[in-house]
């Protein structure tokens, strides 16, 4: 993973750009030394997501598992603070 001040990326933007598009690349940001954003693909991003969409539904599994009872889909969302 590449690492590039903010000040840098701003010069460099178009670049960053097409090595996360184009070379599958990923760049994190920093500020003052310290990391502070990543760039990362669209795909990654997609992946990113649906790994936490997987997450929320073991969650919720597993607070249904766990209550015992049938409980609503709208009481399990607002368990899960959804």
């Amino acid at each position: 993973m590449n690492t590039i001040s903010t000040a840098d990326a701003r010069k460099y933007f178009a670049e960053i750009i097409n090595q996360v598009s184009y070379g599958q690349e990923q760049v994190l940001l920093t500020r003052r030394g310290k990391e502070v954003a990543a760039i990362v693909s669209v795909e990654e991003l997609r992946l990113l997501q649906r790994i936490e969409n997987k997450m929320d539904i073991i969650d919720a599994q597993k607070s249904l598992e766990e209550s015992g009872d049938n409980i609503s889909a709208e009481d399990t969302w607002k368990q899960l603070g959804l």
